[in-house]
């Protein structure tokens, strides 16, 4: 297998983003929240740790978001007909997804709650 200079990789890795973004629209909702959520944190000035944790929460969504559609990308590689365990794997990939937003929507709401609710 050849092996490849890292800026081949980084331009592939960001080929995949840009596709997933350009072809699903729950990314570009998790990228709309995101950016809400971090101008949010700017304007309420919180700490540096309370942001670096919203970041890794916002980048764990879109890992999730960008992991689902791998998997669902698969699958229709696969098969084009329906089958059940097709239609289980996209649920089980879509189920990480909807776990990431709860574990993000309960982060932020400790988060941002003293700053908005006194």
């Amino acid at each position: 297998m050849k092996h490849r200079c890292l800026y081949e990789s980084v331009k592939d890795a960001l080929k995949g983003i840009f596709h997933v973004l350009r072809t699903e629209r729950n990314m570009r909702i998790h990228v709309a929240c995101g950016l809400l959520v971090i101008a949010l944190a700017k304007v309420l000035a919180v700490t540096r740790l309370e942001f670096a944790i919203l970041l890794l929460v916002i980048g764990m969504m879109f890992v999730a978001e960008l992991i689902n559609t791998a998997f669902e990308e698969v699958v229709n590689l696969i098969t084009e007909e329906y089958h059940p365990l097709a239609g289980l794997i996209k649920n089980i990939a879509a189920g990480a997804v909807l776990v990431a937003a709860l574990v993000a929507l309960c982060v932020g709401y400790i988060i941002f709650k003293d700053y908005i609710i006194p």
